[in-house]
C-alpha cells in the first residue's frame, strides 16, 4: 500500500511538472491542439526488460505507439508479453513436471515528458489496461514442443513508470526504464494472487517525430 501511495504521489508530481514545463514553452500564451505554431508528432517504440515473477527471472518485451502533443505529452496504446520459469517442482501420478507463467497485457497510456528539448530528460508513462496469464506445464523436453495450458486467468493492470530518455538523433531516442506493475487478483492453481505485481527494469527504443 505504501508503494502504491508513493507512486500516486509521483504521478501527481509528474502531471504538475508537465504543466509547468508546458507553460514555459508557451510563453504565457494559452494554446490549443490546433493553435498556430504548436508542433505535434508521433513515435513507435520497442522495449525489452527484466522482471521477477514469483521470485523467478522473467523476460518482458513490449511495443507501443503514441501521438505527441507539443513535445510534452504522449498519448497512445502499448502492449507487453512476459514469460518466466516457475520451478514449482510438482509431482502428479509419479511424474515430475516443470511449470512456467506466460502471458501479456496492454491498453491505453499517457506519458508526460519533462524538458523534452534537453538531450537527457525524464518521462512518466502510465499504463491502464487488461491482460491474461497462463500456467503452462512442460515435460522438460523443449525439442518435443510438449506444452500444456493447465490454467489461465484475465486481469486488470495499472503500471506507472519512470524513464530517463536520451536524444540520440532528431528521430531516435533510447531510455532506461523502471516501472511497477499492479494487477487485480490472479486466480491460478497453486499460485499467489499477487504473483504478477512487481518491478520491471529495461531499455526502450523510440523512433519518430518528437
Amino acid at each position: 500500500m505504501k508503494k502504491f501511495t508513493m507512486l500516486l504521489i509521483l504521478a501527481a508530481w509528474a502531471v504538475f511538472a508537465f504543466s509547468q514545463d508546458d507553460f514555459e514553452y508557451n510563453n504565457d500564451e494559452v494554446q490549443t491542439i490546433f493553435s498556430k505554431g504548436r508542433s505535434n508528432g508521433a513515435y513507435g517504440a520497442f522495449s525489452i526488460g527484466y522482471s521477477e515473477i514469483d521470485g523467478k527471472d522473467a523476460l518482458v518485451t513490449g511495443a507501443r505507439g503514441a501521438f505527441i502533443l507539443d513535445h510534452s505529452l504522449a498519448i497512445g496504446i502499448g502492449g507487453y508479453g512476459f514469460i518466466n520459469d516457475l520451478d514449482y517442482d510438482h509431482v502428479f501420478h509419479g511424474r515430475r513436471y516443470g511449470y512456467s507463467l506466460a502471458g501479456g497485457y496492454g491498453g491505453f497510456f499517457i506519458e508526460p515528458i519533462i524538458a523534452p528539448r534537453k538531450p537527457v530528460h525524464i518521462s512518466f508513462p502510465i499504463l491502464f489496461g487488461i491482460g491474461g496469464v497462463s500456467l503452462i506445464e512442460d515435460n522438460g523436453s523443449w525439442w518435443d514442443d510438449d506444452f500444456y495450458d493447465l490454467d489461465s486467468d484475465a486481469f486488470l493492470v495499472f503500471e506507472p513508470a519512470v524513464e530517463v530518455e536520451f536524444n540520440l538523433t532528431k528521430f531516435l531516442r533510447t531510455a532506461a526504464s523502471v516501472s511497477y506493475r499492479f494487477t487485480s487478483d490472479i486466480e491460478l492453481y497453486d499460485t499467489d494472487e499477487n504473483v504478477l505485481n512487481g518491478l520491471t527494469m529495461g531499455l526502450v527504443f523510440k523512433l519518430g517525430k518528437f
